[in-house]
């Protein structure tokens, strides 16, 4: 397998683990992988990868903004993705 197919089937499984179930959470989280997740450098890909094994509830009051994460990176990925929804 090249580099190109793993990034593809890397793609695939985040796709997978961004299905939360949740429509608030699906609408943000599935298109920034389908369309940004790409173009991250690899800390923030590895950032990304952090921020989806949290949990559903979590995930959601950070993007709501009722709260925000205690970890400083996965609440600069939350903005990152919050940015990405609202600017494209």
């Amino acid at each position: 397998m090249d580099q190109k197919e793993k990034e593809e089937q890397e793609i695939r499984r985040l796709w997978w683990h961004s299905r939360r179930g949740m429509l608030e959470l699906d609408g943000l989280l599935v298109p920034f992988t389908e369309n940004k997740f790409r173009s991250l450098n690899e800390s923030d890909k590895f950032l990304y990868r952090r921020l989806i094994d949290s949990e559903d509830q979590d995930l959601f009051d950070w993007f709501m903004q009722k709260s925000k994460s205690e970890d400083a990176e996965l609440q600069r990925m939350v903005e990152i993705i919050l940015d990405y929804a609202r600017n494209g």
